[in-house]
């Protein structure tokens, strides 16, 4: 059986006009050698051999090999580029306001940023799940089996924070203590973090491990994502913006499109 085949053809010259030796090189399973087989001699007049005269060929006959030699050792391209699926889960929703300010409510600017991922993804190979895609109170648990029964590659759950101390702010990134996926959230966290911290003005801490639920109980890797204080003024600005709430979606779809 042969494994691969590779064409060479070589100029060498003779008295009677200029010839082609042909040969192939190929690779044997059986042998695991290179073998050569010196097929024959074309000249520019046609097939011969080194004795024969070259001016009783025509010219067609070795336009026709070249032809067939251009060809016949063309290998297609089966090269595949894996499909990515990717879980947005937009926190809270319904009668679940999460983090509230008189600017807006945590449940409705996490959706708005998961409908902008949704729509900005451009990438065929990559497929964007949403958990939920309107203002519906979903409990953790039925977040979870949408989740697990996706098989992901990848879930990131968005959230938005709030602290009696307004003067606490920036982004945070958590990954479950433990959990099927741990050591892989963990890496790709790390990843994350650092392309919110080069495409975004929002300062970022360190990744946490936390018990939540969803990242507990997906079995694959998990982040869960606060983007923000709602209770700090600075943040609450950026939070309520469009065109940060678009940066935001932009920076974690080209994560994604990254993602092998």
């Amino acid at each position: 059986m042969l494994k691969s085949t590779i064409f060479e053809s070589v100029a060498i010259f003779f008295n009677d006009g200029p010839f082609l030796n042909l040969n192939f090189y190929y690779y044997t399973l059986k042998n695991k050698k290179i073998e050569t087989i010196n097929i024959f001699f074309v000249s520019l007049y046609g097939i011969t051999s080194q004795t024969e005269n070259p001016m009783k060929k025509s010219i067609p006959l070795f336009l026709a090999c070249a032809a067939l030699v251009s060809f016949a050792f063309v290998k297609p391209d089966t090269k595949t580029t894996k499909q990515i699926n990717v879980v947005i889960d937009a926190g809270h929703g319904g009668t679940d306001f999460g983090a509230t300010s008189s600017s807006g409510t945590e449940k409705l600017i996490v959706e708005q940023i998961t409908t902008k991922i949704k729509f900005l993804n451009k990438n065929e190979n990559v497929v964007i799940h949403l958990t939920r895609n309107e203002d519906k109170y979903i409990s953790l648990s039925d977040r979870t089996a949408i989740i697990n029964n996706i098989k992901p590659d990848l879930v990131l759950s968005l959230h938005v924070n709030q602290s009696a101390n307004v003067a606490q702010s920036g982004m945070e990134f958590y990954v479950a203590n433990e959990s099927a996926a741990s050591e892989k959230s963990i890496l790709i966290a790390n990843a994350l973090r650092t392309k919110f911290t080069q495409n975004n003005t929002i300062k970022s801490s360190e990744v946490k491990k936390a018990p939540f639920f969803i990242l507990k109980k997906s079995v694959a890797p998990a982040i869960v994502i606060e983007l923000g204080y709602l209770s700090n003024l600075s943040d609450r600005a950026y939070l309520i913006d469009g065109k940060e709430q678009d940066k935001i979606a932009a920076t974690i779809i080209s994560f994604i499109s990254e993602l092998k």
